[in-house]
């Protein structure tokens, strides 16, 4: 699937209350899972789908027109689902709002990891920061 691409401020605030796309689906099988305790020290998977936004973000969404993005953190996260092996995903993601910070803009997206079957697995309000150096 192809990026939603934002040029800049204006093209930000345009989006705002937007769903911006989905990206491509995974299927995460169970060496998926086992790379990943093995990489974190943790035999729990239930954050492998927080850390797949990093991988599902960039698929949905292309932002240009500043000199860097910065992920800035997140707000609420939540795992209503638990992801297990076997399970295809992919990311949603909608833009909330966008603030100004000096040098730049902050925005705030909401990702949805959902399951093949329709359950999301994990909803992350994330916060980026773009900014004009």
């Amino acid at each position: 699937m192809a990026a939603t691409v934002l040029h800049g401020e204006d093209g930000l605030r345009g989006a705002i209350g937007s769903h911006l796309g989905y990206s491509d689906w995974l299927h995460v099988d169970a060496a998926r899972l086992a790379l990943f305790a093995e990489a974190t020290g943790d035999p729990d998977a239930t954050y492998i789908a927080i850390s797949l936004s990093n991988m599902f973000l960039p698929q949905i969404v292309d932002v240009q027109g500043f000199a860097m993005g910065i992920n800035y953190g997140a707000g609420v996260v939540r795992f209503p689902t638990a992801l297990l092996a076997g399970m295809s995903v992919r990311g949603g993601a909608s833009l909330q709002d966008m603030a100004e910070v000096k040098g730049g803009v902050q925005t705030r997206m909401m990702i949805t990891i959902d399951e093949r079957e329709g359950a999301p697995v994990c909803t992350i309000e994330s916060i980026s920061r773009w900014l004009n150096l």
